[in-house]
C-alpha cells in the first residue's frame, strides 16, 4: 500500500502514478518524481507534453494491433514488406524487438497477450480472430509463431496453430535454443533440451 511521503497531494499523486508504471515501485517512483521536480523545464514540461500528444495521437492498428500515429500503421501500409509472411507475437514490445534486429520484412499481428487460465485470458480475449480472417487471404503464404518460450506462449502458440490447420498455408516456429556467444555451461536445462531437440544439420 502505497505511504504518502508529505503532505502535498500534488506530489503525492505523481508519485502514485509513476509506481504503477510496470518496472517502478514506490522507492523508484519518488526517486522518478524528485529527479522531475528538479529538472521542470528540461524535463518534467516536455515529457508532460510528450504523454498528452501520445495519448491524443497514438491508437492501436487496426489490422495488426501495432501502436501509431496512422491506421493502419505505417508497417502494414508499408509497400515494402512482404505481405505474404505475418509474425505472430504477444505485444508491441515484441515488434520493436524484432524490428530493432533488422532481420525481418514481413507483416505482424499483436495478440495482445497470452492464454492463461489463471488469470482468466481465454482466446476471445486475444486478437485471434482477426488472425484467422487475414490467414484467409490469399496473398498470405507463412505465418510465423513467435510467441515467448513460456508456458503461456507455448500453451498459446498451440492453440493459434491449430485454428490455422484449416488453411493451405505454411506455419512455422521461431527456433529456441542457444544463445550466439552462449557457454553451456550457464544455460538452463529447458534452453538446453530444446536446443538439442532443435537441432539441424551442419
Amino acid at each position: 500500500m502505497y505511504k504518502s511521503p508529505s503532505n502535498n497531494n500534488e506530489l503525492d499523486h505523481l508519485i502514485s502514478l509513476l509506481g504503477k508504471i510496470p518496472g517502478l515501485g514506490p522507492r523508484s517512483a519518488r526517486r522518478a518524481a524528485l529527479g522531475l521536480i528538479k529538472k521542470k523545464d528540461s524535463l518534467m514540461r516536455p515529457l508532460a507534453n510528450a504523454l498528452s500528444g501520445v495519448a491524443e495521437n497514438v491508437h492501436p492498428c487496426g489490422i495488426c494491433g501495432n501502436l501509431d500515429i496512422n491506421n493502419p500503421c505505417h508497417i502494414c501500409s508499408s509497400t515494402k514488406r512482404d505481405v505474404s509472411l505475418i509474425c505472430v507475437i504477444e505485444d508491441v514490445s515484441d515488434l520493436w524487438a524484432l524490428e530493432r534486429s533488422g532481420s525481418y520484412r514481413g507483416l505482424y499481428h499483436i495478440l495482445g497477450g497470452t492464454l492463461s487460465a489463471l488469470d482468466g485470458v481465454g482466446p476471445d480475449d486475444l486478437n485471434i480472430k482477426n488472425l484467422i480472417e487475414r490467414a484467409s487471404d490469399a496473398k498470405v503464404n507463412e505465418i510465423i509463431i513467435a510467441t515467448n518460450a513460456t508456458v503461456e506462449g507455448q500453451t498459446t502458440a498451440h492453440y493459434v496453430t491449430e485454428q490455422l490447420k484449416r488453411f493451405d498455408i505454411t506455419i512455422s516456429r521461431l527456433a529456441h535454443g542457444v544463445p550466439i556467444g552462449g557457454e553451456l555451461d550457464y544455460l538452463d536445462d529447458g534452453t538446453l533440451t530444446t536446443a538439442l531437440n532443435s537441432r539441424r544439420p551442419f
